[in-house]
């Protein structure tokens, strides 16, 4: 072996790393990136759940019990309920996480030691569904001393406070982790997938062919994404076949409101890939800016981890990704039953991320070798 040589091609490589910026800033940005996602963004310690209140009581004692719940911090007061199907009805429409039900005779509940209070859960979410359940430890009342020779009021092991998780009262994980599965699938090859279809055109030379032609921008752009459009769709029925056949993942909602959601997911995702293709100088540089664009979509759009535990700066970027608006529109039509117009903030943030991604890649790219 040479040694002079040997050196030689570590300086070419090192000189082309430095030229390279996107590289250069991959090798900080992606270590910098996890340690202050998982450092700061990931908190497995859910406090502030969205709660809704329905106090049909009205009385000194249930506005002090329910003041009590919101004193522990598990849960937030973010609307007001007249029924319990009222806090049904925004439960399925994804409004609130957890609903409390506070009925007409609380007082009269309570002193007999009976059930005097129902948490309703959105137990499509089994970290929502464990941490609401740190409530029926909570005590209310005294219990009242029974009587010489009666047995204490109340069932064994019974309390004031009752947790009804719904849509997957046994906490199977595979039922809420499947449908988020399906964005993350999609997310992770559409980007790809369209993040190097432009810089293909230019490496194998195809791109002087179609500088020829009378093809337009747009034209060019929409025509790059239709055909993985349909590789998207074949991949949602892959996915919600085997969880219905190994997982027995319900679905309880529309399967074309399923498919609706899925195809808002995947345009949203092939317009962000090609403007990634019209940023990227090589495939190497567009895998790179995939990744890079990945990471943050797996960490903080509530795949991994419960999204209500991520402090507000890490929330506001998380609105900005479309995996996030899509994981509450796939979890609120397959898990709850809910329909995509009873959905319609996600469906809007969607298609308007769609919009902006799609016009900067149209007015980014240009039928020129320079």
């Amino acid at each position: 072996m040479n040694w002079h040589r040997l050196a030689a091609i570590v300086v070419k490589e090192a000189r082309q790393m430095r030229r390279d910026r996107i590289s250069l800033a991959m090798i900080v940005g992606i270590p910098v990136m996890q340690l202050l996602l998982f450092g700061y963004a990931i908190n497995l310690n859910l406090r502030g759940l969205e709660a809704g209140i329905a106090d049909q009581a009205g009385s000194a004692a249930s506005r002090a019990a329910v003041m009590d719940m919101l004193a522990t911090g598990v849960i937030a007061a973010r609307a007001h309920a007249a029924t319990p199907e009222q806090l049904m009805d925004m439960l399925r429409r994804g409004e609130i996480s957890v609903g409390v039900a506070v009925p007409p005779d609380f007082e009269r509940r309570l002193a007999d030691g009976r059930e005097a209070i129902q948490v309703l859960v959105d137990g499509s979410d089994t970290a929502v569904q464990n941490a609401a359940a740190q409530l029926a430890q909570m005590p209310l009342a005294p219990a009242p001393a029974p009587v010489a020779g009666e047995a204490a009021p109340g069932a064994p092991g019974d309390g004031p406070i009752r947790v009804v998780p719904f849509y997957n009262p046994e906490r199977r994980s595979a039922v809420n982790i499947v449908p988020g599965l399906i964005g993350v699938i999609l997310t992770m090859t559409m980007v790809m997938f369209t993040g190097m279809a432009i810089v293909r055109e230019r490496e194998r030379g195809n791109m002087e062919l179609l500088i020829t032609t009378p093809v337009t921008r747009t034209e060019l752009m929409v025509g790059k994404v239709l055909p993985y459009a349909l590789i998207g769709l074949v991949q949602t029925t892959v996915v919600l076949m085997l969880g219905l056949w190994l997982f027995q993942v319900p679905i309880r909602g529309s399967l074309a409101d399923v498919y609706l959601a899925a195809v808002l997911l995947i345009l949203a995702n092939l317009s962000l890939g090609l403007l990634v293709s019209t940023m990227a100088r090589s495939q190497f540089q567009a895998m790179q800016m995939t990744f890079f664009l990945f990471l943050p979509s797996m960490l903080l759009s509530g795949f991994m981890f419960p999204f209500a535990g991520m402090p507000a700066p890490a929330q506001w970027l998380a609105e900005l990704l479309p995996l996030t608006h899509f994981l509450r529109l796939i979890r609120g039509v397959m898990l709850r039953g809910a329909g995509l117009w009873e959905l319609w903030p996600e469906v809007l943030a969607l298609l308007v991320f769609t919009a902006l991604m799609m016009t900067a890649a149209i007015l980014r790219f240009s039928k020129r070798l320079d």
